[in-house]
């Protein structure tokens, strides 16, 4: 893959001066939706699906950039001069984002570079295909350029350029999971304080299965921003009564205590799954450590019941999908993953019946939507990655 990335780079750039090779993976979140901006835990892994990149130092300020995903879009041409804000609709933004957010901390860069990238990931897929080639860029200016940054600063520079350059009011989880990615392991992350440990993944018999809509989203335009407002909005109701700093600090008891000052149902709705899915996240690594992998799967099961009834982010498409998974032999639980509104379900399937799986759940999803779901049988992979 690296290598026809090199030659296609060398054909649209030339092959003079010092050329770099860099990989950054996706993640999927294999537990904890939508807690990773209400202050609560998460449980995402990195993959050995992602994007590839090639990069060069140039001597002037100009930017150049070409993707062999979008390639009747050719060369975009830039300059460090035009990084600004809502100036870019393309995917370039993402790059030009994570290139503004280092300069807002203090990290700029005097000098242009040309970059090329390939995404294995599908785009829209909810595998983090935005937040792959975000902290790509970060590793490529962290090595290119010499900056005493470590990768935790990539995925919070990252997450910057999501919130305020691309404007996406993401929380930090999809960054941090790919640019901390460990081979075989989940990180237990704990977005209030970004303390984290590293877990492992033991599915002995058992394999991660991807599901995707095939329906695409755009977090920006989506009701991702919403729901977000509406969890603010309730916490504010309840810290009125109750001093907490995130709904992620309340236990579920302490939820049903406080929740009558919440005025809008609704809103009661959308802070209880973001208390309710912070514990069941504790709870499902819990299981994992005790090699309880089918209360894991009961736990995955209940996360999508809550996204899709108080927290209303499913949609058909996805409630097909996990619907057809939970009625398959072999399957330890599923549920949908990412921001929802289309993208992908995740699914614990026990090995021998992997193939069958994908079969009946593709065969019912096409029967009722339409069109066919595409599925990954995916395994855990490590973070960022300098290439030779």
């Amino acid at each position: 893959m690296i290598k026809k990335c090199r030659e296609v780079f060398e054909e649209k750039f030339g092959g003079d001066g010092e050329i770099r090779q860099y990989f950054a993976p996706g993640r999927v979140n294999l537990i904890g939706e939508h807690t990773d901006y209400n202050g609560g835990h998460v449980f995402p892994c990195a993959l050995t699906i992602g994007t590839y990149g090639i990069a060069r130092k140039r001597t002037d300020r100009k930017l150049r950039f070409y993707s062999m995903n979008f390639e009747t879009t050719g060369i975009v041409e830039s300059s460090l001069d035009e990084v600004k804000p809502g100036a870019d609709s393309l995917w370039t933004r993402y790059v030009k984002g994570v290139i503004w957010a280092f300069a807002e901390k203090g990290h700029v860069i005097e000098t242009g570079f040309d970059f090329l990238c390939l995404g294995t990931i599908p785009n829209g897929s909810g595998l983090s295909s935005s937040a792959s080639i975000e902290v790509l860029t970060g590793t490529i200016l962290k090595d290119l350029y010499g900056f005493d940054v470590n990768m935790v600063d990539v995925s919070l520079y990252s997450q910057l350029a999501e919130n305020r350059y691309v404007g996406v009011n993401c929380g930090i989880m999809d960054q941090f999971a790919i640019a901390m990615g460990k081979k075989n392991h989940a990180i237990f992350l704990d977005t209030a304080t970004l303390d984290y440990q590293y877990a492992p993944v033991q599915l002995e018999g058992a394999k991660i299965v991807i599901g995707n809509t095939n329906k695409k989203r755009g977090l920006g335009d989506s009701k991702y921003n919403e729901r977000r407002a509406e969890c603010e909005k309730a916490l504010e109701e309840i810290q009125a009564v109750k001093k907490i700093p995130s709904l992620g600090a309340l236990s579920e008891e302490e939820f049903e205590e406080v929740k009558s000052a919440i005025a809008d149902p609704v809103r009661v709705k959308r802070a209880r799954h973001a208390v309710y899915e912070n514990q069941r996240t504790i709870r499902a690594v819990e299981a994992l450590k005790n090699n309880d992998v089918a209360q894991f799967g009961q736990l995955m099961n209940a996360s999508h019941v809550s996204l899709r009834d108080d927290y209303e982010v499913t949609g058909i498409e996805l409630d097909t999908l996990v619907e057809a998974a939970w009625k398959q032999p072999g399957v330890i639980g599923a549920r949908m993953t990412g921001a929802g509104f289309g993208g992908c379900t995740v699914s614990l399937v026990k090995d021998e019946h992997v193939d069958a799986f994908i079969a009946g759940v593709g065969a019912a999803y096409r029967g009722k939507i339409g069109y066919d779901a595409d599925f990954y049988v995916v395994e855990i992979g490590d973070g960022p990655q300098v290439l030779a």
